[in-house]
């Protein structure tokens, strides 16, 4: 039973007996980060192309170069995974494949606990992937814990490019924020993305 078989928030729930909150905003306010030239100018290219196309399409064109732009912010001292495979303990369904993964670790070759946010890409309703992004948080938090090396709260984004939507996880509460952020512009998501990954280093 892979992550992708949480298709909804009261499967995750019930699976390993989580409280969810829903807030209308958890983060708080976060000065906006300005881009650089690299990305403003990648996302003119891209945004219009990206947007209206495939998950794959939208993850490649949007969502990959915004988070390689936060851990350029952050010196290169997090690293990122996408499309590696995330299995913590496949008898219980946190097996699988996590589309996008920061870790506080620099390693690059290997997926090395802290890990600190998941990111889901979804490709229109971004509820769809509440469950599965849940279950990965969960799996990050069980992954932490086995290499000793737990942190207080994991960070979730489901995000389709254009709108993204942040939840975390904190013991076995998931705080949902119930808005949806664009993108356009980029600065805000930017400024909430090195924020969450400020808090666990």
């Amino acid at each position: 039973m892979p992550y992708s078989s949480f298709t909804t928030i009261g499967k995750v729930k019930e699976a390993f007996n989580l409280t969810t909150v829903e807030a209308v905003r958890f983060l708080p306010d976060i000065d906006p980060i300005t881009p650089s030239q690299t990305l403003t100018a990648f996302l003119e290219e891209s945004l219009p192309l990206a947007s209206s196309a495939s998950e794959k399409a939208r993850s490649e064109g949007i969502i990959y170069p915004v988070l390689l732009e936060a851990r350029r912010i952050l010196q290169r001292r997090v690293s990122l995974f996408s499309g590696e495979d995330f299995t913590v303990d496949e008898s219980i369904g946190l097996n699988g494949m996590c589309d996008f993964l920061f870790s506080l670790s620099e390693e690059i070759l290997e997926i090395e606990a802290p890990a600190i946010i998941i990111i889901e890409a979804k490709k229109a309703d971004l509820r769809t992937g509440f469950g599965q992004c849940i279950a990965e948080m969960v799996a990050a938090q069980k992954f932490n814990e086995a290499k000793q090396k737990p942190i207080l709260i994991i960070y979730g984004v489901v995000s389709n490019g254009t709108q993204w939507r942040f939840l975390k996880l904190e013991g076995q509460i998931v705080t949902i924020d119930l808005m949806d952020y664009p993108l356009p512009p980029v600065e805000q998501i930017l400024g909430f993305l090195v924020w969450m990954l400020r808090q666990g280093s």
